[in-house]
């Protein structure tokens, strides 16, 4: 027995090992929301309570369970009701009182028109964005312990508003999402909507600090596509894939081969800013040009290998040779902080550049030298900004019109690079004043181009240096002292070699290279170079010249290097299968794919470039938005009853998986489904437009204690339920009340805190003025750090934004109540509210009347008169901000 219980044992953990579920016997599949969406029909009733398709599931369930609907809602509950829920504002007093007059009249048409009026606000975009953005783990700085500053965050944010106001089809928005910069390269939401992906927390210190060159950078890049994967499962498909990093999915059908199929989609993208523009015309001739550079830098390239090939084994032994007498010790340098001459940056390598030397008097010259300069820019080194192409000359004519000695020409083959050797040029006894070194093709310094010389030395006919004491001028220059200026270049201070027998070597390698490169780049070669090189210069002059683009915090994959982040031109970086999800355990190299949770689809893409980031991502988008996905259908329509209703049809919005709930209405959750896929567009509004309009939406709150027995927690609507304002909306309502909104839409977020961009940045909330009007926009469009949150705004519940929140915590808490009362906030806007009642004959009811839309009670101006007069008006206001009735809706 004994032995018999140890098998049973050890195979159970070698199942758990494996992933396997505790029910192994089931279909992969079987589970409720990985079935095909089917159109169920419409429950028939008598009833004439029923107003559209939701009421008659609705009613059908409520039926089944002995419950009925409660009474419709009072005109004044439900404008204030439909306000927040469509737009998260309050109802001005005037539109209430206007739409209880219009329900007397025709209370169907004047609810019809009220909710269509509220769905075509801007309004109404800005507090649905806020439901998104929860989910999409949105914020304004990259959390971890270096929590720095994402400025350039919010055209995403902006991007989320406009396309809900705009009702843009649901299949689009996911698409954009993950793919938009592929699928859609000339619309600029297609950059924007990018952000989505890079919306969370990220490790500055793993990424940009340390980076992939070690275990720490692999395991934070890890970590990131796993945020990446999670958010795009988690927010589109209500699907936790990533729990199948270490293991198989203990309970859904969710493999590890699944999981890191999907790091693979990711592989080749990083985060940083990256440029958007907004004219079509814009991005058009922007990527024209992108795409010419291009084509001529690899045509560039072609030419180089070419004459590589035919250089062969005598080529690459030279090379060597110079490398090797380079980076030994026998020529390590000696630097001086003067390097010499600098000209001015330019965006073309053959824009031409010149630097002269005035001697006191003409002198008859025999040896002209240039040596160049040293600088770790970029990673340059010796020989930094050395000519490429150049001529030297001597002339008794200060602009060298007339008497002119050419010293030498290199204007017909690249000159090979020096490094700080230096170029001895005869200049066979010629006489002038002035000497020129003129550069004909400039050395690239990083994506710019420039002249630099340490220094120029001119030997007379006893061989002494005769430069010093002369007067440099040149076409421009930088004079940046100590390191660069004009009179640098003659000073006799600059880097040289330690051993002057290695240096002699490594000039006889550099000739001999040059009479190879002469030799093997022939006159076609040549020609075609200097072609490729005038139009990479007029074509990167051009795209220099275009407006600049705008800025969005997003992923891609050509960003410029950053720190110790390397970008990935598109190549995406090899992705294995980790054992136990051990980066020090790679096993199997994966290829680009998706779970296949319903039938009809494969684990793996089948892609034309297996190797293009554009393609992954763009399978990956169109695997999530498939007519037959039952997921991503089901849980958009569950987020969207959950923020009318309270609570979803599956109260786990994240999760449809074997841990999650199941829906209380599976069959008014399908037809949800297939309508809104179906029938209207994937109108967002339209399904917002039919919750809003149905009787149980229309539902009073009032308590049944028979119902309440039966179903307290109202999990089939026989109510509507109750709910608190929620922290943007308390926020917002508050500016409203004290007359203060600026409801000035779009663009960079405000800081309601002092900030200092330090190397860990600080945010300091307790030194905000509350009465700076900078700060009194909507709460949608307030800087959100993740470190360290708003405090006023945290203690109402707001979302952590280091996290995906698929619903908000709804708590009754005495800090709130502090806070409320005691913030200096509430304080500045009591009294903005007070100031807005001096000349006011019933003071009482003007503040009930704005905070409230009512009249108040004869008790109510008791009280409240009695209040003013021993505390005061802005204490009163505050008294109101703080009533059950201006938190709580219904």
């Amino acid at each position: 027995m004994k032995k018999l219980s140890l098998i049973l044992l050890l195979t159970l953990l070698a199942s758990v090992d494996r992933g396997v579920a505790a029910d192994e016997g089931r279909k992969p599949n079987d589970w409720w929301s990985l079935q095909p969406i089917r159109t169920p029909a419409i429950p028939t009733h008598k009833a004439n309570w029923i107003r559209n398709e939701v009421d008659a599931f609705i009613l059908a369930k409520l039926n089944d369970k002995s419950l009925a609907p409660t009474s419709p809602a009072d005109p004044r509950t439900l404008i204030r009701r439909l306000s927040y829920n469509l737009t998260g504002l309050p109802p001005s007093p005037a539109e209430i009182h206007a739409f209880i007059a219009e329900s007397k009249t025709d209370a169907d048409s004047a609810y019809e028109r009220l909710v269509d009026r509220l769905l075509s606000s801007p309004h109404y975009g800005e507090h649905w964005a806020r439901f998104w953005l929860d989910a999409a783990r949105y914020g304004e700085s990259h959390g971890y312990d270096k929590d720095k500053a994402r400025f350039n965050a919010w055209p995403y944010r902006d991007y989320v508003i406009r396309s809900f106001n705009d009702d843009k089809p649901y299949a689009r928005f996911v698409q954009e999402q993950v793919a938009g910069d592929a699928l859609w390269p000339g619309d600029p939401d297609g950059v924007i909507a990018l952000g989505f992906v890079a919306a969370g927390p990220w490790d500055f210190i793993a990424h940009f600090e340390v980076g992939e060159g070690k275990l720490d950078g692999r395991i934070a890049k890890h970590m990131d596509r796993d945020d990446m994967v999670a958010a795009v499962f988690n927010t589109f498909m209500s699907a936790t894939v990533q729990c199948a990093q270490c293991h198989d999915h203990k309970f859904d059908p969710v493999s590890m081969q699944d999981y890191y199929r999907l790091h693979a989609v990711f592989s080749a993208v990083d985060r940083a800013d990256r440029v958007y523009d907004l004219d079509p015309a814009i991005v058009k001739k922007r990527q024209s040009l992108e795409a010419k550079i291009s084509k001529l830098t690899t045509e560039q390239r072609t030419l180089d290998q070419g004459v590589e090939k035919a250089g062969g084994a005598q080529l690459a032994k030279l090379r060597t040779g110079i490398q090797s007498l380079e980076k030994g010790d026998r020529l390590k340098l000696k630097t001086v902080p003067e390097h010499g001459y600098h000209s001015q940056i330019t965006s073309r390598p053959d824009d031409v550049k010149w630097v002269q030397l005035e001697l006191p008097t003409a002198t008859e010259i025999h040896e002209i030298r240039l040596i160049g300069s040293h600088d770790n820019y970029a990673d340059i080194g010796a020989g930094f900004g050395f000519p490429i192409r150049f001529r030297v000359e001597v002339s008794t004519d200060s602009k060298f019109a007339t008497d002119v000695t050419l010293v030498a020409d290199h204007t017909k083959i690249d000159f090979i690079n020096p490094g700080v050797t230096p170029v001895s040029l005869d200049a066979n006894a010629a006489k002038g004043k002035f000497i020129r070194v003129t550069a004909t093709r400039l050395a690239e310094r990083k994506n710019d181009y420039m002249l630099a010389l340490a220094e120029l030395q001119v030997l007379d006919a006893n061989g002494i240096n005769v430069a010093p004491g002369g007067t440099i001028s040149a076409k421009d220059s930088i004079e940046a002292p100590t390191r660069w200026g004009r009179k640098n270049l003659t000073d006799g201070k600059f880097a040289t070699g330690g051993d002057p027998k290695a240096m002699a070597e490594l000039a006889a390698l550099k000739a001999e290279l040059q009479k190879l490169m002469a030799k093997l780049e022939t006159s076609d070669i040549r020609s075609r170079r200097d072609q490729i090189t005038a139009s990479l210069g007029e074509s990167r002059k051009e795209h220099k010249a275009l407006p600049a683009g705008k800025l969005v915090y997003a992923i891609g994959a050509n960003f410029k290097r950053f720190g110790k982040v390397i970008p990935t031109a598109g190549k995406p970086r090899e992705i294995r299968h980790l054992h136990r999800g051990d980066m020090r355990s790679p096993g199997d190299k994966m290829q680009p794919g998706a779970p296949a949770l319903w039938g009809g689809t494969a684990p793996k893409f089948q892609l034309a470039s297996p190797d293009s980031d554009a393609e992954r991502r763009i399978a990956l988008a169109r695997y999530l938005t498939a007519q037959d996905n039952p997921l991503i259908w089901r849980s958009i329509v569950n987020r969207v009853w959950l923020g009318h209703m309270g609570r979803g049809i599956v109260d786990t919005p994240n999760d449809f998986g074997r841990m999650g709930g199941t829906p209380t209405h599976p069959e008014l959750l399908d037809w949800l489904a297939a309508w809104f896929r179906d029938d209207v567009g994937q109108s967002l509004k339209s399904l917002h437009r039919l919750i809003a309009m149905s009787a149980t939406y229309r539902q009073a709150s009032t308590h049944h204690e028979a119902h309440s027995k039966t179903d307290g927690s109202n999990t089939f609507y026989w109510r509507m339920n109750r709910r608190k304002l929620r922290a943007e909306e308390m926020r917002d309502t508050v500016l409203v009340v004290a007359g203060k909104l600026d409801r000035k839409m779009g663009g960079p977020s405000y800081r309601d805190f002092k900030f200092k961009d330090d190397h860990t940045p600080k945010f300091w909330y307790h030194l905000h003025d509350p009465n700076d009007p900078a700060t009194h926009r909507r709460s949608i469009y307030r800087f959100i750090a993740r470190s360290q949150t708003h405090p006023f705004m945290t203690t109402l519940d707001c979302a952590d934004p280091s996290q995906m929140v698929p619903r908000r915590d709804e708590t009754t808490t005495a800090l709130q109540a502090l806070a409320l009362m005691n913030n200096p906030f509430m304080a500045a806007m009591s009294e903005h509210f007070a100031a807005r009642l001096p000349d006011s004959q019933d003071p009482v009811g003007e503040t009930i009347q704005i905070a409230l839309g009512r009249t108040p009670t004869k008790n109510e101006q008791t009280l409240i008169t009695s209040y003013a007069k021993t505390h005061g008006w802005p204490a009163a206001c505050r008294l109101i901000y703080n009533l059950n009735e201006f938190a709580y809706l219904d």
